[in-house]
C-alpha cells in the first residue's frame, strides 16, 4: 500500500452470543458493500470446531458473496472458545496484535479498501492465551484505519438485554457501533420478535441495518446475491 492510498475501512462483526448469524451476515455485507463499489476483503482471525479438511466460515462466505478474497487465520477442531480450544490442543494462540497485524496485510494483498473481519462469538470471547478479544484486534486495527463494529443480534425475547450489554461493551472499548443486523428474521415472526426491530434501535441508539430472512444460507448463492440488498433497513 503506497503512501497515497487512502486506508482501508475496518468492520467487525461480532454477536451477541454465538449462532446468531455472524457469517450470513458478513456475506451479505460482502454482497452490499461490493454493490457500493468497495475492493472487499474478509477476514477470519480464528475458526474453532472444524476439522482440517472441513470448510469454515470463509468458504461460506466465499461460496455464497463470490469472493475470493477471504482468509483464515487460525483453526481449532474443538467447538469451544479459542482459548479453550488452544488450551485443550496445546495449541500457542498468535496474540491478538498478530491477528490485527495480519489482518492489515491481508487487506494489502487483496487491495482492499473494506475489510470485514468475522469474530468468534461475542465480544468477550477470548482468541489468545493473554485474554485479548476482537475488541482488542480493533483497538490494533485504529492505527492503520477506520474502525466501526456491527453487531448481529437475536430477533426474540431476550435480545434487548444481551444487545444493550454487548454495545456497551463495544462503547467502552473506545469502538464505534455502525449498526445492527438481525442476524435470522422469522417467516412468522411473534409479538416480541416484532416489538424487538422497533425496540433495538431506540433502546441502543444504533440504526438497525438489516433483518436477515431465516434459513438465507441455504439459499443458492445466486439467489443469496440478488436477494441480498433488499434485506437492508436504512440506505444511503
Amino acid at each position: 500500500m503506497t503512501e497515497t492510498t487512502r486506508p482501508p475501512r475496518f468492520v467487525l462483526v461480532t454477536g451477541t452470543d454465538t449462532e446468531v448469524g455472524k457469517t450470513i451476515t458478513t456475506a451479505a455485507l460482502t454482497v452490499w458493500h461490493r454493490a457500493a463499489g468497495h475492493r472487499v476483503a474478509v477476514v477470519k482471525p480464528t475458526q474453532t470446531g472444524i476439522q482440517t479438511d472441513e470448510p469454515g466460515d470463509v468458504d461460506v462466505i466465499r461460496r455464497l458473496a463470490d469472493i475470493r478474497q477471504a482468509y483464515e487465520l487460525v483453526r481449532l477442531p474443538e467447538p469451544l472458545a479459542p482459548e479453550s480450544a488452544g488450551l485443550r490442543s496445546g495449541t500457542e494462540l498468535p496474540p491478538v496484535a498478530e491477528l490485527a497485524e495480519r489482518t492489515v496485510a491481508a487487506a494489502s494483498t487483496a487491495d482492499a479498501d473494506m475489510v470485514l473481519v468475522e469474530g468468534a462469538g461475542g465480544v468477550a470471547v477470548r482468541l489468545d492465551r493473554g485474554g485479548g478479544t476482537l475488541l482488542d484486534i480493533g483497538r490494533v486495527l485504529q492505527a492503520h484505519g477506520d474502525v466501526e463494529v456491527i453487531v448481529v443480534v437475536r430477533a426474540g425475547l431476550g435480545t434487548l438485554n444481551h444487545t444493550v450489554l454487548t454495545v456497551d461493551g463495544v462503547r467502552a472499548a473506545g469502538l464505534d457501533v455502525g449498526g445492527l443486523v438481525i442476524g435470522s428474521w422469522p417467516i412468522e415472526p411473534d409479538l416480541a420478535a416484532a416489538t424487538n426491530r422497533e425496540d433495538l434501535p431506540r433502546i441502543t441508539q444504533v440504526p438497525l441495518l438489516a433483518a436477515i430472512p431465516a434459513g438465507a444460507g441455504d439459499l443458492t448463492p445466486e439467489e443469496f446475491r440478488r436477494q441480498a440488498p433488499t434485506w437492508y433497513e436504512m440506505r444511503g
